[in-house]
């Protein structure tokens, strides 16, 4: 599984990656995480405003950070 983190580094961007992080960690699944700063990369996925949580090269998320029992869900497929 691939997830990438869409975001400039913004504390909304951070928050993703950490609660990417944790819900990985409850789940104990793994997956590639990747941070994506490139703008054209992210507006490629149709996201205008970040952060953005893309799984498996599906938007999941964009505008505001997940919630925790939300990855959990859709990394649990």
């Amino acid at each position: 599984m691939k997830i990438e983190i869409l975001g400039t580094g913004c504390a909304k961007c951070v928050k993703t990656k950490e609660v990417v992080e944790k819900a990985l960690q409850e789940s104990g699944l793994q997956a590639d995480v990747v941070k994506v700063e490139d703008y054209e990369t992210i507006l490629s996925y149709g996201v205008m405003i970040t952060p953005g949580l893309v799984i498996d090269g599906e938007v999941m998320i964009a505008g505001k950070a997940p919630s925790v029992d939300n990855v959990k869900k859709w990394i649990s497929g």
